[in-house]
Parts: structure tokens; sequence; C-alpha cells
């Protein structure tokens, strides 16, 4: 079963996970990773943010995709760096 059957086969996950998952999966460079930030998903989607943060969360609790912290050497932190898996 190919990762899209895979998705849309899993009736546990939101419509709006299974559309965040393939936009993640379409920006990911070779390895399925990419940084976009929580607002630009949303206006990129026609989300609100508040969407875009419960999708993730599924994403992540179904182990779709991996979020990790990306920090900036002065310590402030920037947009999460996900990976498809």
């Amino acid at each position: 079963m190919s990762w899209f059957d895979t998705i849309y086969a899993d009736n546990s996950v939101s419509g709006h996970a299974k559309a965040l998952y393939m936009y993640l999966k379409h920006r990911g460079n070779a390895e399925g990773k990419s940084f976009p930030s929580v607002p630009t998903m949303a206006r990129e989607l026609h989300l609100s943010q508040s969407s875009v943060r419960r999708a993730l969360a599924e994403l992540v609790e179904h182990r779709y995709i991996a979020r990790e912290s990306r920090c900036r050497p002065n310590g402030a932190c920037s947009s999460n760096l996900y990976t498809v898996l």
C-alpha cells in the first residue's frame, strides 16, 4: 500500500490532517523535511492557525510526521522542522 493509500484509508485522521500531510509531503525535500510556519501553512491551505495546530498534533500522534524544534545560535526558537515519516 502506498503512502497515499495509507493516509486516506486511516479513518482516525481528520480531513484537515490529511490535507496538511499532503502539503508537507509536497513541500518536503528528498528526505521529507520541511519547515513552514503555522501561519504560512494556514494561509496556503485556507485553514485557521488553530486547525493547523490540531492537524499537526494529530499527525504527530498517529506517527505520520515528526516535529522537531529549531533554535537559533542565540537561543531563540524559529519554526519547527517537520519530517514526513
